[in-house]
């Protein structure tokens, strides 16, 4: 199973230069996926790889910052504010990135394509 993940631009370069290992979410899948397909949200908007997955923390955000700031590609205070005063979040760690030689633009595919929220599982 794959799902569709909306990234910002400035976190997707950093995804596939490899200096962020570790996707920060506040919800998590419920399906056992294997990877993420890429959406690099506006204004790119444009479907521009996949991302394997190694394996998913589910802790508090203080435990998750310990074990995964080497490696996070993002401040400390930008961390914190993502995730405010959740008690639980998730860190997928990244095993593998396939940047796609051309990424396309989804619209142009299906013109219903809408960017998810947070996550849609693909086939």
């Amino acid at each position: 199973m794959k799902v569709l993940l909306s990234i910002k631009p400035e976190f997707v370069k950093k995804l596939f230069s490899g200096e962020k290992r570790y996707e920060y979410r506040k919800a998590i899948f419920k399906r056992e996926v294997e990877s993420i397909i890429v959406y690099s949200t506006k204004p790119e908007g444009m479907i521009v790889g996949e991302l394997f997955i190694e394996n998913i923390i589910n802790d508090t955000p203080e435990s998750i910052w310990c074990e995964t700031k080497t490696q996070s590609g993002i401040s400390h205070d930008y961390f914190q504010s993502y995730f405010g005063d959740r008690s639980e979040g998730y860190a997928i760690k990244i095993s593998k990135v396939i940047a796609y030689e051309e990424p396309y633009d989804p619209v142009q595919r299906d013109s219903n394509f809408k960017a998810p929220q947070s996550f849609c599982y693909v086939n």
